[in-house]
């Protein structure tokens, strides 16, 4: 009888520490920093910065890949002033790796703390009551964290619990939901922060004829931060649902581990780039979806969902988009956020799903999902590793 009675017990413990709804996403908030670069200029900067003008074949290799990244500018903590104080930043093999750390570890979470506030602010409810935040970048690794930074920034409770994401990539953006969905549901009253702040001063190099990757890298990244406010349950009349996370799964593409790949390195984070990524992404999207969807069932066209995928470069937007037989508008978030601030990593889909709930509400459609009931966001990265979250837009 005791043992029944604590049984019983136990299973009203755990039902009375989840949430009874879903993952909801409540806010969003992007920054910036102030350094714009039009991207038809880049290629003079960059070869200006690095000292490798004299390299004119070259250069007007490099200004031909950055005129067909469709990009129109992308913004930089770093412009030509700054760089002057680190030459070895500017070269393509020099000892670096202390200077750039010494910027990235106290600028991301400064980054990631304006986005953050913009995020706190649109949800209108004292920061006291955020319980978790998940911090994410591909720069700066340290300890303590720009998970601990962060939070002494924004002067957050210090017994919040705290979840650190580094060095995953352009796929991290889907992963951060992951995360943020699973604490949501599984810690009742929860609300998580969640915040991915991005500086290609890791990874920014001089040109060399023999690694053409690392030119392609440089033509794609931009700085930029992203936060979000995620909680189940959400109060009414008191917080605003934009979108559910419904369902959320992870695929790493057989046979793919050689295809992106970045390491960190004296000389700073390397890039390493094959041609097969674009190939290998849309010949593995459809079975992506399929396993995502599997728990709600599958839309009877991809063309009834909006779209947020993220943007790695033009020709695997252009690739997945013709795989899957897409009318062109359904990336057309996603390109906007391309050519106004290139490829920001993991803060990328996340200012995406910005743009998508901001354009739906100026257009007065019926839900945030650009007037759609469902839809799919999707991260791509080094593994090759594909993140896919199915969303449910919640009515305007």
């Amino acid at each position: 009888m005791a043992a029944t009675s604590m049984m019983e017990n136990v299973e009203n413990i755990r039902k009375a520490q989840r949430a009874d709804g879903m993952a909801t996403i409540m806010a969003i908030g992007t920054s910036h920093p102030p350094h714009a670069i039009e991207q038809n200029n880049f290629a003079d900067f960059y070869f200006r910065v690095t000292n490798s003008e004299d390299k004119v074949d070259l250069k007007n290799k490099f200004d031909r890949i950055c005129r067909k990244t469709m990009i129109k500018k992308r913004y930089f903590y770093h412009n030509e002033e700054f760089l002057k104080k680190y030459p070895n930043i500017c070269s393509f093999s020099a000892p670096s790796l202390n200077d750039r750390q010494d910027i990235c570890v106290p600028e991301v979470p400064k980054l990631g703390k304006q986005a953050a506030l913009k995020a706190l602010e649109e949800w209108g409810r004292d920061k006291s009551l955020i319980t978790h935040v998940i911090m994410c970048t591909s720069c700066g690794v340290d300890m303590p964290g720009a998970d601990f930074q962060l939070v002494k920034l924004l002067g957050l409770n210090l017994n919040i619990n705290r979840y650190m994401v580094y060095m995953q990539g352009c796929y991290a953006g889907g992963t951060v939901l992951r995360y943020a969905k699973d604490l949501a549901e599984n810690n009742r009253g929860a609300r998580v922060l969640v915040v991915c702040a991005e500086l290609t001063i890791i990874g920014i190099r001089g040109p060399n004829e023999t690694h053409i990757d690392n030119g392609i890298g440089n033509s794609l990244f931009g700085d930029g931060a992203a936060a979000l406010i995620v909680g189940s349950d959400p109060i009414k009349g008191v917080e605003k649902p934009i979108f559910e996370i419904v369902s959320v799964k992870q695929r790493i593409i057989p046979d793919s581990e050689g295809v992106i790949q970045l390491h960190l390195r004296e000389e700073g984070l390397t890039f390493h780039l094959t041609k097969d990524s674009p190939d290998l992404i849309a010949n593995n999207i459809e079975q992506c979806l399929t396993d995502a969807f599997e728990p709600v069932g599958l839309p009877s066209d991809w063309n009834s969902l909006f779209w947020i995928p993220h943007p790695g470069g033009r020709a695997i937007l252009d690739e997945v988009e013709a795989k899957l037989n897409l009318h062109p508008e359904k990336f057309r978030a996603t390109r906007h956020v391309l050519w106004e601030y290139g490829n920001m990593i993991s803060a990328c889909v996340l200012y995406i799903l910005d743009e998508m709930r901001k354009r739906s509400l100026a257009e007065g459609l019926a839900t945030t999902g650009e007037g759609l009931e469902w839809g799919v966001l999707l991260g791509f990265g080094p593994g090759m590793t594909v993140e896919t979250i199915v969303l449910h837009s919640v009515p305007i």
